[in-house]
């Protein structure tokens, strides 16, 4: 096809798209191979759940906020409880901090090896793909040992927790991260030497720390870049003072380095959960919550399997809050793709677009005006500045 001189060649990737597993609208500016722009659309899979927050209780939001994530649903439902708890001035009991750091630290095992199995087969190492995928199974039933449940494990409620712990399945848990860590050393082994591998990830979407400093990166995507941030570590929450972990941070910013920093952190939660197993501490499991939450307003924060999650709770009195407002991690870390990926081969957008650990549903925040049969996808950044008052 001829192209008028000095006119840009644009190829759109989504939003149904067989290398997005979510829906999601990508336009790749390239020059032949290489990309030299990048936008990106979000806003396909916007459920209102901020807004469907005002009219229910906070026990009942509990359980929708455990929605706003599958693979997240426990670190959503711990955020808001912490909120919740503190604006009501409830101290929750030890035993019960301790196991929603034990589940938190499972969920982060279960994140990471679905992600390395999505990440493997976007690169094309299926063989990857399904033997993490099968390994996950381990920890799923570990959850559903305890919960009943496989995904969304609703082990939280406002004041503690549902679940304790019993030595029978204290033994399981124990056996099966055995089984895990033998498995995720052979991941690293593969990580760091297949050669095929090291060549779809090594030097490629180089992001140094200057750069995910300014972007506002979190999570992996941002410790693989050096940057030192964790809120398990820099404001611990729940038992994470009593069982502290070690933060896993790398400095060469690559794709590679992605991959080593979450396979990494699978060791550390290993670790974390043996000695919640091996120190628990004694005591009930919830303490007592008033139906109506003081007037005020308060942030909490969490560190996700992605990084930080943040909420803002506001209260009128009620048993209802007025305001929930949810900023996810993957909404953080959306603007190092468009940074990273000019200058880089179009077949190296899928797994940069992977590299994140994105999640779409979980983000979607935006708001459509059609004006004169015309249909604007705007943001509520775009009607900010055009000085348009409209509802959520």
């Amino acid at each position: 096809m001829d192209l008028e001189p000095n006119k840009k060649f644009v190829v759109p990737i989504g939003p149904q798209h067989p290398a997005l597993k979510e829906p999601g609208h990508f336009e790749f500016a390239v020059d032949g191979e290489i990309v030299t722009g990048a936008t990106v659309r979000l806003g396909f899979v916007h459920r209102g759940i901020e807004k469907s927050a005002e009219s229910r209780t906070y026990v009942q939001n509990l359980y929708l906020m455990e929605r706003v994530c599958g693979i997240c649903s426990h670190v959503h439902g711990t955020a808001f409880t912490i909120g919740v708890e503190h604006l009501a001035g409830v101290t929750v009991p030890p035993r019960a901090n301790a196991i929603r750091v034990l589940v938190a630290e499972l969920e982060r095992i279960h994140s990471h090896m679905l992600w390395l199995g999505v990440a493997a087969h976007e690169g094309g190492f299926d063989t990857l793909f399904m033997y993490s995928w099968r390994d996950r199974e381990k920890v799923m039933d570990i959850l559903e040992e305890i919960s009943g449940n496989r995904v969304h494990y609703s082990a939280n409620v406002i004041g503690g927790v549902k679940f304790d712990i019993s030595e029978e399945q204290r033994g399981k848990i124990l056996s099966s991260l055995d089984f895990l860590e033998e498995r995720t050393r052979h991941y690293l082994k593969v990580v760091n030497e297949d050669e095929t591998f090291l060549g779809r990830t090594v030097g490629v979407g180089i992001m140094t720390r200057e750069q995910a400093e300014s972007l506002g990166a979190v999570g992996p995507t941002a410790r693989a870049s050096g940057v030192e941030r964790d809120i398990r570590v820099d404001a611990p929450y729940a038992g994470y003072e009593q069982f502290p972990v070690r933060m896993i941070t790398d400095t060469r910013g690559d794709l590679h380095a992605r991959f080593v920093v979450r396979i990494e952190e699978l060791f550390e939660a290993y670790r974390v959960i043996r000695e919640i197993l091996d120190h628990m501490p004694e005591g009930e499991l919830t303490a007592r919550v008033p139906r109506r939450i003081p007037a005020g307003e308060t942030i909490s924060r969490v560190e996700a399997p992605r990084g930080e999650l943040l909420y803002y709770i506001k209260s009128n009195g009620t048993d209802m809050p007025e305001r929930v407002k949810v900023r996810t991690p993957s909404l953080c870390n959306w603007g190092s793709i468009t940074s990273v990926a000019v200058g880089h081969k179009l077949a190296d957008m899928p797994m940069l677009l992977v590299g994140i650990d994105p999640c779409f549903s979980c983000n979607d925040r935006t708001i459509t005006i059609k004006s004169a049969g015309v249909d604007l996808g705007w943001t509520w950044e775009d009607l900010r500045q055009h000085g348009i008052e409209a509802y959520r």
